[in-house]
């Protein structure tokens, strides 16, 4: 069954590689070290040693073009385990527990200059360059398929 849509907006999830420390809470073991998706609520983190859903996390990381780091306390939400397609390696997703305010506003500021991350490959997902072409007119074509 699906729930119904959220009136509360997300904030944009954005691509872009930055160093980090992931340490589990109960063993203080670093678990990830590369932070490649994030967002002022999260944060997808490959590649990654094995987690459970619901772990507690300690998560640092410096922001991009500037010498300010971010500190708090996160929850794995979602474990890939490198199964599906469009997955390569182990990772998790992270849902910051604890974000200051002040943290939360730098990474708001920080991640604005950055493009949103494209949509994640999923089953039954409409191909979207049939209807890109549609919309442009016929003289576009793709690539490499020039006559």
């Amino acid at each position: 069954m699906r729930k119904p849509p959220s009136t509360h907006h997300r904030a944009p999830r954005r691509t872009l590689r930055v160093e980090a420390q992931v340490i589990r809470e109960r063993d203080f073991r670093l678990v990830a070290d590369r932070i490649v998706d994030l967002s002022p609520g999260g944060a997808l983190v490959m590649p990654a040693d094995p987690v459970l859903t619901g772990e507690r996390l300690l998560v640092s990381f410096k922001l991009l073009h500037s010498l300010y780091y971010v500190a708090t306390e996160a929850l794995a939400t979602r474990v890939l385990h490198g199964r599906r397609p469009g997955e390569h390696t182990r990772g998790f997703a992270l849902g910051f527990d604890r974000i200051t305010g002040l943290d939360r506003w730098m990474l708001e500021h920080a991640l604005r200059s950055l493009p949103p991350a494209p949509p994640r490959y999923r089953r039954g997902r409409r191909e979207s360059a049939p209807l890109l072409y549609r919309l442009v007119g016929e003289s576009a074509t793709p690539l490499g398929l020039d006559a």
